[in-house]
């Protein structure tokens, strides 16, 4: 009877007006010996059961979280000419990268209440607990900022392309240096700056070949590994120093 009432009940449930049908490029990315970097086209379309409502436009937001790690932020001061660590504060959960990119800027399609529940942009997608320092604030904005100009955190604003409020697209360029695990693809419709909809999906990043066989040597045999990147080093040193005496000759 419990489970008879339960059904009824979701059948009873509004349907969503608009929903979200995507697809990825590729959902694995093999970090090799030559791995520069990839792209990653993620695109899909709006599915309706009625035409859009006329008023505000739809727009999309979409997001790829790298593993999250706990990072340790340092302040630096100068006392007598020497700059030394005075504060810092632990992020318990930072993505190792983030990128946001949208159909225009994320203020404009996304009030504060819906970044709060989704955790969408990138102060939202840090956690940082266990504050030793008052101005903790300042150490996450100063992460961001660092993490930035490395290209690991990225804001794009404008980057989806929405045709005809039903199709829509975007690239993500992942940088060469990635860090390996699953990383969690999620896009959003929002109106009016509410979240209609989400979906997500996640893309496997891990190294293979060569990459894998040297990270299972460092981690399960390091003696081993320093051993055998003692002997590459005396091999070129003296490759090189073979190759310069000939050149003489």
């Amino acid at each position: 009877m419990i489970r008879l009432m339960a059904l009824l009940l979701v059948c009873a449930l509004p349907a969503r007006a608009e929903e979200i049908v995507m697809g990825l490029s590729a959902d694995q990315v093999a970090i090799t010996a030559t791995f520069t970097g990839s792209d990653i086209l993620v695109f899909g379309a709006v599915k309706r059961d009625a035409p859009p409502p006329a008023g505000p436009l739809l727009e999309v937001i979409i997001t790829i979280s790298g593993p999250l790690t706990p990072v340790t932020v340092r302040e630096k001061e100068r006392i007598a000419g020497i700059w030394i660590n005075h504060a810092a504060i632990t992020v318990d959960a930072a993505p190792s990268f983030y990128a946001v990119a949208t159909t225009a800027p994320l203020t404009e399609i996304l009030t504060d209440t819906e970044d709060l529940r989704h955790s969408i942009s990138i102060p939202r997608a840090i956690r940082s607990v266990g504050h030793e320092v008052e101005n903790s604030g300042d150490f996450a904005e100063a992460l961001i900022r660092i993490r930035e100009a490395e290209g690991f955190y990225r804001m794009m604003a404008g980057a989806v392309e929405l045709d005809e409020d039903t199709l829509f697209r975007a690239s993500v360029d992942l940088p060469a240096n990635l860090v390996e695990g699953i990383y969690i693809t999620r896009i959003f419709l929002t109106r009016d700056g509410v979240v209609l909809d989400d979906f997500q999906t996640a893309i496997t990043v891990e190294k293979v070949g060569l990459e894998r066989w040297l990270f299972n040597l460092a981690q399960d045999q390091p003696f081993l590994y320093g051993l055998l990147s003692l002997i590459l080093a005396v091999a070129a040193g003296w490759g090189a120093s073979a190759t310069a005496q000939a050149l003489r000759r």
